[in-house]
């Protein structure tokens, strides 16, 4: 009987060409696949900044009744909703309202007799440079409208400058957050993965907060200069920002395996990142995502350490039980866990009991 062959290069040609669209196909999705993931990272980090404008932002107005009143109902009138007002009876009032982050600014109104009244501006640059510039903004087109032939006056009550005259606009400040955040997503993956023990990983995030604390302290303030106030205070903020990311990141992690640990990284880069609100202010983002950004590690760990640097710790109580309650979630789920990833690196009992049964001897049959 005659044998046929299958080689040559005409049975050949058919398994190249089938390989060579499947390889193709694959290539089309891969990049289709990550066309779709950078659309995301574009929109969400894109987003704040294209809808940036303010939203009920805190102001305060000095001077008398009659006029600051005239001066709150012109400008609710030219931004409807853009401005929480609060009526001070001066300067003095409007400045201390600053440094205790009730305002992010205002303006003095003082009768003159002689003329219009004559507006003053107070804004707080190290809050928000955005916002600091936008009241500036506002308050030189009021004083022209008005008559006010004097340049208006302003005061930046706590000014960014006071850390580094060549970074008046405090970007190493909201530069930092966004590495602190990947590192700190990173830490709590490998904290995870490679240590089985609870005790080892729960050292290894409370070393891991203190050196993150006081490095990046050192790099920020002694570095850069772009940080005011007590080192000590400055690092704890900045550590108790990156224990509650690394601890949520390594406590889901611990629950539901590499799955688990990467929703906490996109938690904290895709939403708390963006979501922060550091490079104006939460009140500029559409609501209620600047509230819900403050309830995340990066935005409460921003308005942490602007309190403590800045402010003398005014206002840090909020943000700083937020990270503490994140970081307390993350290190008792995460202790709470024996071993490593579920499922990671053992056998299921049902599967090593039947290898056993495969490589065992028959038992005879009396």
């Amino acid at each position: 009987m005659a044998r046929t062959t299958t080689d040559g290069p005409h049975a050949a040609a058919p398994r190249r060409g089938v390989g060579a669209v499947s390889d193709t196909a694959r290539a089309v999705g891969l990049v289709l696949v990550v066309i779709a993931v950078q659309a995301v990272f574009l929109s969400l980090f894109a987003w704040p900044a294209v809808t940036a404008e303010p939203r009920d932002l805190p102001i305060v107005i000095a001077g008398p009744e009659p006029v600051a009143k005239a001066v709150g109902d012109k400008l609710d009138e030219a931004e409807p909703g853009a401005f929480d007002v609060t009526y001070v009876d001066d300067a003095d009032a409007a400045e201390q309202a600053v440094r205790d982050q009730q305002a992010y600014g205002g303006f003095v109104v003082a009768p003159s007799p002689q003329g219009p009244p004559q507006l003053e501006v107070r804004v707080a640059s190290a809050a928000s440079p955005a916002v600091a510039q936008m009241l500036t903004q506002i308050g030189q087109s009021a004083g022209r409208a008005a008559g006010q032939t004097a340049p208006v006056t302003v005061v930046d009550v706590v000014a960014a400058v006071a850390a580094d005259p060549d970074d008046p606009r405090g970007a190493a400040l909201t530069a930092g957050i966004l590495p602190l955040v990947m590192t700190s997503i990173v830490a709590g993956l490998l904290l995870v993965v490679v240590l089985r023990s609870r005790v080892a990983r729960f050292v290894g995030l409370l070393l891991y907060g203190a050196s993150a604390g006081l490095a990046a302290a050192a790099v920020l303030q002694h570095g850069f200069e772009a940080l005011p106030g007590d080192y000590v205070s400055n690092a704890a903020a900045i550590g108790l920002t990156a224990l509650a990311m690394a601890g949520t990141v390594a406590g889901l992690g611990a629950v539901l395996g590499i799955a688990g640990a990467g929703l906490g990284g996109a938690v904290m880069f895709l939403l708390g990142n963006p979501l922060s609100g550091l490079a104006s202010a939460p009140e500029m983002l559409p609501q209620p995502w600047g509230e819900v950004g403050q309830w995340l590690p990066p935005g409460a760990g921003g308005a942490l350490l602007r309190s403590v640097a800045f402010f003398d710790g005014a206002a840090a109580a909020y943000p700083m039980w937020i990270l503490a309650g994140w970081a307390a979630v993350g290190l008792l789920t995460l202790v709470g866990r024996a071993g490593g990833p579920p499922h990671a690196g053992k056998k299921p009992a049902a599967n090593r009991q039947d290898v056993a049964a495969e490589g065992a001897e028959p038992t005879p049959v009396s």
